[in-house]
């Protein structure tokens, strides 16, 4: 593949970002019109601060854990699709492997992050309901 240059060559390497960056604030959207209702609706906060003894949501299973779950699938998607593209030849200027470049790199951070954050919620949660009874 010959490296193109000048004006039309950067936009055309720029277009699998571009694409890129709109799929994830879409994404980041739908992701955030779940959580925050969610947040506003099951999570108990007294002064400001979340009472993970009255909260039972980090105790289910629910909507987001299987919003996560999805992206963990596409983000295990998007890295094999990129694999078969790297192994096929294709360099990074191919607008499909900067595609799939950024949406691995994000939502593979994101779900890394929110496992996380779940695992910590849910520690504390356990502690402050039956800290005095694992002990």
């Amino acid at each position: 593949m010959v490296r193109k240059e000048g004006r039309w060559g950067m936009l055309l390497m720029d277009t699998g970002w571009i694409v890129s960056l709109i799929v994830a604030g879409f994404l980041m959207i739908f992701i955030l019109a779940i959580a925050i209702p969610m947040d506003r609706k099951y999570v108990v906060r007294e002064n400001g601060k979340i009472n993970y003894k009255k909260t039972k949501i980090y105790l289910r299973w629910n909507v987001f854990d299987t919003l996560t779950i999805g992206l963990a699938v596409y983000s295990i998607i998007c890295v094999q699709a990129l694999n078969f593209l790297v192994s096929s030849g294709e360099t990074v200027e191919n607008v499909f492997v900067q595609f799939f470049t950024n949406q691995a790199q994000v939502w593979t951070l994101v779900s890394i992050f929110y496992l996380i954050c779940r695992v910590s919620m849910t520690l504390k949660s356990i502690k402050e309901r039956w800290g005095d009874e694992i002990e």
